[in-house]
């Protein structure tokens, strides 16, 4: 009987030290993510965050806690709705855009809360369809091209006069965000992996960066960090339908090594191919002007 108190007590320490230990993971990832970002947005420009900050970050740390800590099923079912969930992030960041070019009063308040009502709605709305991957993938790539055409108006701007972020915002930002990703990797114990999925979207790091960047500046900087957010985003497309297919065969670890190289790949291909298409285009305007 003794023995059996004492194994069971082991085992609740090692538990407990486990839980402590994905927190304590999470909470450091969460803050490495944002302050990177912040630097970007003040010292590259926010067109440069905002392409950053659609790479599988949250919904990363999201599906792979899904898997470790409920089950891998569990992870690869929620990885479809991610797909289809980040509908509900990009009509979060439209209506934030339109809000904020709106309201005159109580601006980010009112943008933030515009925005959260349009997420969780789409969100709702999202969950009554039975997906499979496939169907998830065309119609994620759909909707990524309509914000994409949404957003061509909005101009890309630099922060010329830089205002340098005070070490409480950025803890403040940081934590924040950690806290908001603690609360998504919790929503699946409550719920199922459709929802699970879906919330595993939520723009939980570049929501914080545009109020930074809003409050600071104005709306027209975090405008620019909003419409490069489709461009990035479709690296997130390709992570989670990876990740559906990766998960079941090789697991959660080498599962997420390969589809974070897929993401990766995208970017950088992407970085290549417009630099060459810049590239032309500016000698094609010197031999004209020649």
């Amino acid at each position: 009987m003794g023995v059996g108190i004492n194994h069971c007590s082991g085992y609740n320490t090692s538990l407990g030290n486990m839980i402590q230990l994905f927190f304590f993971i999470k909470l450091i990832f969460a803050m490495i993510v944002v302050l990177s970002l912040s630097f970007l947005a003040e010292n590259v420009s926010p067109r440069v965050a905002g392409i950053l900050s659609g790479y599988p970050t949250t919904s990363a740390i999201s599906l792979f806690f899904y898997g470790l800590e409920i089950s891998q099923e569990f992870a690869t079912n929620s990885a479809i709705y991610n797909i289809i969930g980040l509908t509900a992030a990009l009509s979060f960041m439209y209506s934030y855009y339109q809000a904020s070019r709106y309201f005159k009063k109580f601006n980010i308040l009112l943008s933030s809360i515009t925005a959260m009502a349009a997420y969780f709605i789409v969100a709702w709305l999202l969950h009554f369809f039975q997906l499979n991957k496939f169907t998830a993938f065309f119609l994620s790539v759909i909707s990524l091209s309509l914000f994409i055409f949404l957003f061509k108006e909005i101009k890309n701007i630099k922060i010329e006069k830089k205002i340098k972020l005070s070490f409480k915002v950025i803890i403040i930002r940081a934590l924040s965000t950690a806290l908001i990703i603690l609360l998504i990797t919790s929503i699946p114990k409550l719920v199922g992996p459709t929802w699970a999925g879906l919330f595993s979207g939520f723009p939980a790091v570049l929501f914080p960066l545009i109020l930074i960047v809003h409050r600071t500046y104005n709306e027209k900087y975090a405008h620019t960090i909003i419409k490069n957010v489709p461009i990035g985003s479709f690296s997130v497309i390709i992570y989670s339908f990876v990740v559906s297919i990766t998960y079941p065969l090789y697991g959660i670890y080498l599962g997420t090594a390969i589809a974070y190289a897929m993401a990766t790949i995208y970017l950088i291909a992407y970085h290549e191919i417009k630099h060459i298409l810049q590239k032309q285009h500016a000698t094609n305007n010197y031999e004209y002007q020649s």
